[in-house]
């Protein structure tokens, strides 16, 4: 009997989930009509508490909440991981039930992807930096599908994490670029206890891994740390930031910058506000993080 009624449960929730564009288009039109302030949260899926803090921020700010879960492929390059990327559309399903009511976005590929599909945007010129010299194509899927689902959804507001500090960058030049009348609210970093960043991909880490893992957050908090103590130096901070996650374990790195905020340029001389940003790999997979500090 138990198990009949976590089956029954499961298709109650399942049931609510909207997998189409007509079924989306309705739901949207019924919400507008009625004056709604439609906040969304756009997701690729495998939820932890980071994305459920941008669901609450979403359910205070806004009339209704849209969560979107769709693992986008055309933001994986070559060689990424979208294979095996991890899909628990249950599970989430699940997780957004006990954050009260939202209303869950959950497309097939076709829906977003359709046969006739051929327009790719071309991000904005902050994209070709940092996470663009390594990813090349990465912020072309990113703005293409978050532009498409602003669309679907008719957003007033958009959430997305500061973990994701270049992605947030570049969604609000997008927006202001293309004139999309939609507000676009960072929601800060969330970490487990021992500091670490919140991530989908923490599930690959080894428990050895997730140990050397920390480092990154340890380094930034090491800058803060320099930084807040008077060190204006740029360049020194980079060169101890990449020292310490080679100390750390580190299989490689791929950048550690210190940046101004907006354009994501190197700040050689530090001024207010500033943010570190770095991204390495622990074994096979690969973390980026992040320090806003702003005074």
């Amino acid at each position: 009997m138990k198990q009949d009624r976590e089956c029954e449960s499961q298709t109650v929730l399942l049931e609510n989930v909207i997998v189409n564009r007509a079924d989306l288009d309705a739901l949207v039109k019924s919400l507008k009509s009625n004056g709604k302030r439609i906040g969304v949260v756009p997701t690729m899926g495998a939820l932890h508490e980071g994305h459920l803090s941008l669901v609450r921020e979403s359910l205070r700010r806004a009339d209704e909440t849209i969560v979107t879960i769709f693992v986008n492929p055309s933001q994986f390059g070559e060689g990424e991981d979208l294979q095996k990327y991890p899909q628990t559309l249950e599970a989430d399903i699940e997780l957004l039930s006990r954050e009260g009511t939202v209303h869950v976005f959950a497309p097939t590929l076709a829906e977003v992807y359709p046969d006739s599909f051929s327009t790719t945007l071309v991000p904005p010129e902050v994209s070709k930096k940092l996470e663009g010299e390594f990813r090349p194509t990465h912020f072309a899927g990113v703005t293409t599908v978050v532009l498409k689902l602003l669309n679907m959804t008719r957003a007033d507001v958009a959430f997305f994490g500061q973990k994701d500090f270049q992605q947030q960058v570049v969604i609000k030049q997008m927006v202001n670029d293309l004139n999309v009348p939609v507000e676009i609210h960072v929601c800060p970093i969330a970490r487990d206890k021992d500091g670490l960043a919140l991530s989908s991909r923490n599930a690959y880490l080894s428990s050895e891994e997730r140990e050397i893992g920390l480092t990154l957050n340890q380094t930034l908090e090491h800058v803060k740390t320099q930084i807040e103590q008077g060190q204006r130096d740029g360049y020194e901070l980079i060169g101890e930031m990449r020292q310490m996650l080679i100390d750390g374990g580190v299989t490689s790195v791929d950048y550690a910058m210190i940046a101004c905020p907006e354009s994501l340029d190197m700040m050689e001389q530090i001024e207010f506000p500033v943010v570190a940003m770095l991204a390495a790999y622990v074994g096979k997979t690969r973390l980026i993080d992040n320090c806003l500090i702003e005074s």
